[in-house]
């Protein structure tokens, strides 16, 4: 399975994350139920992810959105 790259603006810096198709669009969905970007999205998971590496904290948070589902 391969990696899709999206760049994005994170508290002014850009940077670039790649994931499965798979988690972006569980992550898609997210920022469209929460009515936020999916800038704001990540960035919001940039802000609680203690350490964990973004895309790891992104593949949790998108799990976690979609075991609630």
């Amino acid at each position: 399975m391969s990696l899709r790259k999206r760049s994005l603006l994170l508290s002014g810096h850009a940077t670039s994350l790649a994931l499965e198709p798979e988690f972006w669009a569980v992550l898609d969905a997210m920022a469209a139920t929460r009515a936020v970007s999916l800038a704001g999205l990540i960035g919001q998971i940039d802000e609680t992810r203690q350490g964990r590496p973004l895309a790891s904290a992104c593949r949790v948070a998108a799990l976690a959105y979609a075991g609630e589902r």
